[in-house]
């Protein structure tokens, strides 16, 4: 199976990311990088890998960057992965036995969220669906990220992908508000109906922090997993804090236009 399978990843200054995401994809017959024009190193660490095919192209959402990487791929099948995804040794060995006529069209992926290279016990990211037949996919647009769309029967697989970003605080900051700015227009755009249970909760903008905190420490049981699990809740509660400031901002703007 691990033949007809091409990883695409998307990037833009993943420097401090890059290597170890690639170091798992040996495998791989062909790697196809979309960049964003990085200006770090990236484009040097990658260069090191003869497997690599890779793209440039001026970011403007996600869905269509994750598309044009769709299309510069040949093989049936795309594992579709962040920049800070590290693929598991017990992942790896799943897919290469996954059969090659199998009815399935599309496998679910869960997450290992790690801080500083430590996994924690739970992570509030749902499962991806990473794993599919590149003829039955594409991707559309959903707030500050993207949603694959799979036509066909999807499956979970057991293994797992560790989410591991070691890009420095400042760098955290300077994405989660670019991503809450269209966080809030897709809050503020789409009818309350139509919301999840979640969202609505987010466009209250008072609960959702104290929410997000006992879900990561007490659910998910990140108090256990000591400085790292608090850190981890610390950062989603700021990124919760950074939406409704954004919020109340863009509602005040809204009154006064």
């Amino acid at each position: 199976m691990l033949n007809k399978i091409t990883p695409l990843i998307l990037t833009y200054n993943e420097a401090p990311n890059i290597q170890r995401t690639l170091e798992k994809l040996t495998w791989a017959n062909q790697i196809v990088i979309i960049d964003s024009y990085s200006s770090d190193e990236t484009l040097e660490i990658i260069a090191s890998y003869p497997q690599v095919k890779l793209f440039q192209r001026k970011f403007d959402t996600h869905a269509t960057q994750w598309n044009y990487g769709l299309a510069q791929i040949n093989s049936q099948w795309v594992l579709s992965l962040d920049a800070d995804y590290v693929i598991s040794e017990k992942l790896a060995e799943e897919i290469k036995e996954l059969p090659e006529n199998s009815p399935i069209d599309g496998y679910f992926i869960k997450f290992k969220y790690c801080v500083f290279g430590k996994p924690l016990r739970g992570t509030i990211l749902p499962p991806r669906q990473a794993l599919f037949r590149k003829d039955k996919s594409i991707y559309i647009d959903d707030g500050h990220t993207q949603l694959l769309q799979v036509k066909g029967k999807s499956a979970m697989l057991a293994g797992y992908i560790y989410h591991d970003d070691r890009k420095p605080l400042n760098r955290w900051l300077w994405a989660q508000d670019r991503y809450m700015v269209i966080e809030v227009q897709k809050l503020l755009d789409t009818p309350t109906r139509e919301l999840s249970l979640g969202d609505r909760i987010r466009k209250q903008k008072l609960f959702a922090p104290f929410i997000i905190l006992f879900y990561c420490l007490i659910f998910k049981g990140g108090i256990l997993d000591g400085w790292h699990g608090w850190y981890y809740a610390f950062e989603r509660v700021l990124a919760e804090i950074l939406l409704a400031i954004r919020l109340i901002e863009a509602e005040e703007f809204k009154e006064k236009a």
